[in-house]
Parts: structure tokens; sequence; C-alpha cells
């Protein structure tokens, strides 16, 4: 298997049929074996029954069914691990990604990268509630992650599957991909892409997903730089907040000797107390970080998600 091209569906039961068609005619015109994975996320319309319906007729269309709606990153891990792909392609279900720049994420591939991620430079979004938040993160994320992306938030990318078929993901972490590989060595290119406006349905995103972005980025950064070592960066405070508590002390003392004041009766002597606490308990919880990490990589972890059925797989 050459390709596999994973989409990920909530309530596109409109959309679904047209992408399905549009899809087949750019992979075919490739000349390459591919598979299409279709991975409905809980969707409470029709959308799955149409899934069925398109893979009855069709060898090459894999479909996931979830019980219940996981999330947008849990159905691309699951796309990850049931795909069979050198290259794996991820698009939006909602057609405002075109199936005709896959052609264009594979071409960029071939020159030599892992990743070629795509940028919708002419955004067919309302400006308030979704492009000027998507500037925001997109450059926060760069300024965090050092990995400079135009468009995070692009769902259409084309990857190497040796570099991410092994990636667990959580939360909302599935824009983080690049990032992620960018720390493990892997080599990522961007390209202007297609964006179209949504004609039918409703955004499953709204400008909640900040929140989200921004506690899923401190994770990412955390796991990035200090995952196999916690205990630099607990230990790190720990110890700046207990020198802190002694430099307080030592201020006490020259209060006392040199001006009078009675140690009992100064703030001061609280808040030594309170910053070498605070100090040996970050120390602590920096060792109890690292043995939390040696469990993590010892054992085995389950994915975030349960299968209901699955079709030509």
């Amino acid at each position: 298997m050459e390709i596999s091209v994973i989409i990920p569906f909530m309530n596109e039961e409109e959309n679904i049929r047209p992408l399905y068609q549009q899809l087949v005619t750019a992979l075919k015109g490739l000349a390459k074996r591919y598979e299409i994975i279709f991975v409905d996320d809980g969707s409470t319309d029709r959308t799955y029954e149409i899934m069925r319906d398109l893979a009855s007729n069709d060898k090459d269309l894999k479909v996931i069914g979830f019980r219940k709606n996981f999330g947008q990153t849990a159905a691309i891990y699951a796309g990850f691990l049931h795909s069979a792909g050198n290259i794996i392609v991820l698009m939006d279900g909602d057609l405002q990604n075109d199936p005709a720049d896959i052609k264009r994420l594979l071409d960029k591939l071939d020159e030599g990268y892992d990743i070629v991620s795509g940028w919708r430079r002419d955004r067919k979004d309302a400006l308030l509630l979704r492009r000027f938040p998507s500037l925001v993160a997109n450059n926060l994320i760069s300024f965090v992650t050092r990995l400079k992306l135009h468009d995070y938030g692009c769902t259409l990318k084309a990857y190497k599957a040796t570099i991410i078929r092994n990636m667990k993901l959580y939360g909302e972490m599935h824009r983080f991909i690049p990032a992620i590989a960018n720390w493990q060595g892997a080599s990522i290119a961007e390209i202007e892409v297609e964006h179209h406006p949504r004609k039918t349905g409703k955004t499953k995103y709204g400008i909640e997903r900040i929140l989200k972005v921004l506690l899923d980025l401190i994770t990412i950064k955390f796991f990035g730089s200090f995952l196999a070592k916690p205990i630099y960066i607990f230990g790190s405070v720990g110890i700046a907040l207990t020198l802190s508590a002694f430099a307080t002390v030592v201020l006490l003392i020259i209060r006392k000797v040199f001006f009078g004041f009675y140690i009992i009766q100064s703030p001061l002597t609280l808040l030594s107390i309170m910053l070498l606490i605070l100090g040996v308990m970050f120390i602590l919880l920096g060792i109890l970080a690292e043995i939390m990490v040696r469990l993590y990589y010892s054992s085995e972890k389950q994915p975030p998600f349960y299968i209901k059925e699955k079709i030509n797989l």
C-alpha cells in the first residue's frame, strides 16, 4: 500500500458522498495503490450509515465507527493505527480541503521531506471567530515549539508513515504532530493549499478551543523538553524557592542584628517558611514525576477510544 488517506467525520452526512467522489477521482489520477479510511467520531446523523453504504461497494474504503464522540485527535489516531500506506494523508471531511491538493503534497514529499503541511493562505472562514484566533495560536505555537508554520490548524497534511504511525496522540494534540516530529528530527515543509467555504453543515469547533490549544501547548512543551527529565523543571523551581527561603532568612538576621527588628514580628518569617516548604514540595514532585516517567516508558498505553465496528479491515 502506497497511500492511506484518513478523514475523520462528525455529522457530515451532506458532505461525505461528494467528498468521496472527489477523493476517488484525485487518487485514481495518481496511479498509486491507495486506501481511504473514514473514521466516524460518534455522529448522530446518517454519516455512519452513508459510510457503510459506500464501503459495501468499494473495498479500498475502510470504515471505523466510534461508539460515541471522542474528538478529532482520537479519530485521527485510530486512522493511524489501522493504516497500511507508506504515506499517510490527513484531511477534513467538510469539503473545505481540496483532494486535488494531495498530488502537490506528495510531489513535495518526494523532494525528501518527512512531512508536508498545508497552508490555507486564502482561508474562507470568519475573521473574528476563526481566522484571528488561529493567527494568534499559530504564532504562539511557532514561538513555543521553535517550528515556524503559518497554519498548524490545517488538517491537510502528508506524512511518511515511519514518522508518525507510532505516535501516541491524546487530547487535541493532532495539530502539534509537526512540532513533535520536528523534535524527533523530521524534516518539514509547508505549501499553500486551496480552501473552500463551507457550503453545508456546521463547524464543530468554536472560540472555546483556544483554551484547549493553550493547555495542550503546555503539555507538548513539557513532553518535548522535559519528558525524559522532569526533575530538571520541578527541581529547578524547587531549588529556586529554597534559595529564596534562605535569602529571606539572611535578610531577617541582618534586620535583627543591625536594625533591631524582632524576627518573630516580621511577615518575612512566614514567607521564608512558606518558600522552604514549597521548595521541598517541588523537588519531591520532580522525584515523583521521574518515577511516573519510568512507568510510562515501561508500560503499555491504551488508545483513548473504543471502536464499535470495522469494515474492510
